[in-house]
């Protein structure tokens, strides 16, 4: 049975096509569509946060909820900068760049790969996010408003948010070898 936690980050999985529609169906003439993809990524956002803290508070944690809870994140990030970057009616002061996409794609393959290791040798893996994880995602959600609400200091945003996913990515990196050579010692 699935618990609220879970049913929330099902909607956020089921939010990703609607955020793809209204982006790349956007034009200056449709600008009300930039603006529905503002608000589908702010519901999903919302439920990120609610799902978590719903799983924490009311100790609905469960097995499925940490796996489902990061597949959403990821699926959703992962999907928002890559049509961010395809779409070709935006102001190109507000366009990501395919390295930046290529940066965000790559730690987390990085990250799935290395987990797809370890529990493939471990037999088991433990997902918890760093506290470097949590500010990454949170620089990523922000680069994703700030584009598209379209603020004047987005290219701020998003050099910041780049820096911290290589800094967080090498650090899943240290993480996932320490774990790594523990497990082999043993």
């Amino acid at each position: 049975m699935l618990n609220l936690a879970n049913k929330l980050s099902i909607l956020r999985i089921l939010l990703i096509p609607v955020f793809v529609a209204t982006i790349m169906y956007y034009t200056p003439q449709n600008d009300f569509l930039r603006l529905w993809a503002v608000g589908v990524f702010l519901l999903a956002i919302f439920s990120d946060a609610l799902d978590g803290y719903i799983a924490r508070v009311k100790g609905e944690r469960t097995p499925l909820g940490t796996f489902l809870d990061p597949l959403a994140d990821k699926l959703l990030l992962i999907t928002v900068f890559i049509c961010l970057s395809a779409v070709k009616t935006l102001p190109p002061e507000f366009k990501l760049a395919p390295w930046v996409v290529i940066i965000v794609i790559s730690r987390d393959a990085i990250i799935v790969l290395g987990s797809t290791i370890i529990h493939m040798v471990n037999g088991k893996l433990k997902i918890s996010p760093t506290i470097l994880g949590k500010l990454t995602t949170f620089l990523q959600m922000m680069t994703v408003l700030t584009l598209l609400l379209q603020f004047k200091f987005f290219p701020v945003i998003m050099y910041v948010m780049v820096f911290f996913t290589v800094l967080s990515g090498l650090d899943y990196i240290r993480i996932g070898s320490r774990s790594f050579n523990e497990s082999s010692l043993h």
